[in-house]
This record gives structure tokens, C-alpha cells and sequence, in this order.
């Protein structure tokens, strides 16, 4: 952030404080004073009408009901202010006080950046390694790479594990690795290097951008995220086979991105209730993402026509030994050897007590619901 947008943004939260206490001076002794409310901007990397952009509503809905008023978040799609893939850059200038989106997205800058949630995912579920960030160390290793080797004038929080991202949408089958070569793919981050190395020429678009760009022949095959998100694009207007279930991008959380001085400019109740917030709208997005994914997905099969399956075994382990030969590349850099070192040591841990300690969830499923679930 430069000096005048420091000084900038200081002044304007004084200002803001300054006119409560103006206000104040003007009541009788005995009155209650009503402080004007601190609206903070943040900026989604999501378009208006995506699912996601509703996670982000109902964080700013819990920070607004949490403060009893005293903030307010202004929370705009992607493009309102900047692109998607630029809301760390505007967070750590002061364009915009909060951003909402994912860490694979400022890939660009570093690499690192995708082990925060689109790295070898090791065993471990997204709740793992959301987990890892918090309990593991990861939050300390995310904070060197973004304010000590990046230099950003940010602090970030991870929030709803997000479910395992579908391998994504063809036009047809796809049962084998042999299958995938020549294919133009969409996806973002590491995924992109590890599906390349399997045959696959990839293109990194925002989400807004992927329908068109299948429609113009740009792509011809892509994932996203979820069934929600994919139906909200149209994603079963241009393909019809549906893969769920892969290892590219099996482990990522929402970011909560937060400019540094403004959290140091508000009152310590506030600025705590901007952190813990992202821990309360994770439950609630699970929540939700849980009834509307489902039944997101029970539409796209029941009335869209299209035809969901489990991608195969074979492209699976194929994409586990990818990781294996991608996983030694990037451990030539320090710090990526030692994110990746920090995981491992939490997995194998973590995961050992998951696996060891869960029933077979599937037996109870086909116990009840005989004939449903088609592996």
C-alpha cells in the first residue's frame, strides 16, 4: 500500500470516529449514542449470481449482526472494482478493505500460493487441511509467504472447506488417462501443471469466462467447483458426461483477504469479530452448500439430462503418480519443500486417526438405500 493510501484510509476512519464523537457531544447526558456504522468494501471474485456469492452475503450478514450495527460490508461481484484474479493486489493497496476468494488465484505471483488449498491433497479432505492452517502451522507459513516473501500488506484467513472439486465436464467419455490426451481444460493453480503433465493443454479463466469459452471452441472440457456453481453457469447446456471425484483439486478453502492497516485502525472487539466471522460463515456455507449441492445435482441428472459418474480408478492413480513427479519440481524451491514437508507431517498423522476411527459410511448408505449409489 503506498504512503498517501495509508494516510488516506487513516483519515478516513478518523473522520469516521470524529463525527460519532461530534454527534455525541450533541445528545443530553442520558441519551443512548448512536454511532454511525463503519462500512467496509469487499469485493468477491465471484459473479453476482454464483452460489458463492451468496457464502460471502452471509459472512457480511453475521459480521453486521455480530458488531450490533457498528459494521457494515459492502459486498460487490467480481469486476465492480477489479478483475477476479486481482483482488489481492487491491486488498494490499486499499482499493478495497476485504476481498473474498481463494489463494490458487494470486497463483501467478508465486506458486506457493496453491498448496493453500489446490496442492497434493496426501489423503487429507479439505477439513484436514483447513485444520492444518489453523492448528498445524500452516496460518504462520501462509502469513511468510504473503507478507514476508511477497511483501502484501494483508492478512488472510481460510474459511469452509470446500467438498472435493468434480474432475468436471466432457462432451464424452472419459474412462482412462489414454482418454484425456488433447483435451483443452479449464482449471487454475498446480492442478494445471499436474494436468498438463498428463496430456491435457489447460487454459486458467475466472469463472464467468468458461461457459463462453467452451461455447467458442477456446476449451472443450473444464471444472469449477460444484454443482451449484455449474449449473449457474450453464455448464450442461455445452456438455453432458459429469465426473465427480479427483485428486486436482481435492483440499481448497474460501480466502478472507483483510488489509492490514484497516484491521489495525478498528477497535480490537471489531477487528476480532472480522477474524472469528470467517470461522462462524464456514459452518454456515457448509451448511448450505450441503442442501444445495445436492440437490443442484439432483436436478442437473433429473432435469438437464446429464449423465453423472465417478471418474474411474485408472485416471485417479493417474493423477496420484503426476503428483508424484510434479511433487519433486517443486520442492526445489525452500519453501515450497517446507509447506509441503508441514502437510505430510499433519496428514499422516491426522488422516491415520480420520481413516482409523470412520465406519464405512458407503456399507450404511447401500444398507438403507440399496441400488442408489453407482460406483
Amino acid at each position: 500500500m503506498t504512503d498517501k493510501a495509508k494516510l488516506d484510509r487513516r483519515s478516513f476512519l478518523q473522520r469516521a470516529a470524529f463525527a460519532g464523537t461530534a454527534a455525541a457531544g450533541t445528545l443530553a447526558a442520558p441519551a443512548v449514542l448512536a454511532q454511525a456504522p463503519i462500512v467496509l468494501k469487499m469485493q468477491t471474485s465471484w459473479g453476482a449470481g454464483n452460489i458463492w456469492q451468496e457464502f460471502a452475503q452471509d459472512y457480511a450478514d453475521r459480521v453486521e449482526a455480530m458488531s450490533g450495527g457498528r459494521l457494515k460490508i459492502d459486498v460487490l461481484p467480481a469486476g465492480a472494482v477489479v478483475a477476479a484474479f486481482q483482488v489481492l493486489d487491491a486488498v494490499n493497496d486499499g482499493i478495497l478493505d476485504i476481498a473474498h476468494s481463494v489463494p490458487v488465484y494470486w497463483y501467478g505471483k508465486n506458486k506457493a500460493a496453491s498448496l493453500f488449498g489446490t496442492g497434493p491433497v496426501f489423503g487429507g479432505s479439505a477439513t484436514t487441511m483447513l485444520s492444518w492452517f489453523y492448528e498445524g502451522g500452516g496460518k504462520a507459513l501462509y502469513d511468510e509467504l504473503t507478507q514476508d516473501i511477497l511483501g502484501m500488506d494483508v492478512d488472510g484467513y481460510l474459511g469452509f472447506p470446500m467438498f472435493a472439486q468434480p474432475f468436471g465436464w466432457f462432451k464424452g467419455e472419459v474412462n482412462t488417462v489414454e482418454d484425456l490426451d488433447g483435451f483443452k481444460y479449464r482449471t487454475v493453480g498446480l492442478a494445471a501443471d499436474l494436468l498438463q503433465s498428463m496430456g491435457m493443454s489447460v487454459a486458467q479463466l475466472p469463472g464467468g469466462e468458461i461457459v463462453p469459452a467452451m461455447e467458442r471452441g477456446v476449451i472443450d472440457a473444464f471444472e469449477f467447483n460444484n454443482p451449484s456453481s455449474d449449473k449457474d453457469f450453464g455448464a450442461h447446456d455445452v456438455a453432458k458426461n459429469y465426473y465427480l471425484s479427483s485428486y486436482h483439486q481435492a483440499s481448497e478453502s474460501f480466502e478472507f483477504l483483510f488489509n492490514r492497516l484497516t484491521m489495525e485502525d478498528l477497535d480490537p472487539d471489531l477487528a476480532a469479530i472480522l477474524k472469528y466471522g470467517v470461522e462462524a460463515a464456514s459452518t454456515a456455507n457448509t451448511a448450505k452448500a450441503m442442501r444445495r449441492y445436492s440437490a443442484d445435482l439432483k436436478w442437473l441428472q433429473e432435469e438437464a439430462g446429464v449423465n453423472v459418474h465417478r471418474t474411474s480408478e485408472s485416471i485417479l492413480a493417474g493423477q496420484l503418480e503426476a503428483w508424484d513427479k510434479l511433487i519433486p519440481q517443486l520442492e526445489e524451491d525452500p519453501f515450497m519443500k517446507k509447506t509441503l514437508d508441514s502437510q505430510r507431517a499433519w496428514v499422516e498423522q491426522v488422516t491415520y486417526y480420520e481413516l482409523m476411527n470412520s465406519p464405512d459410511y458407503t456399507l450404511a448408505f447401500n444398507h438403507y438405500f440399496p441400488g442408489k449409489l453407482k460406483m
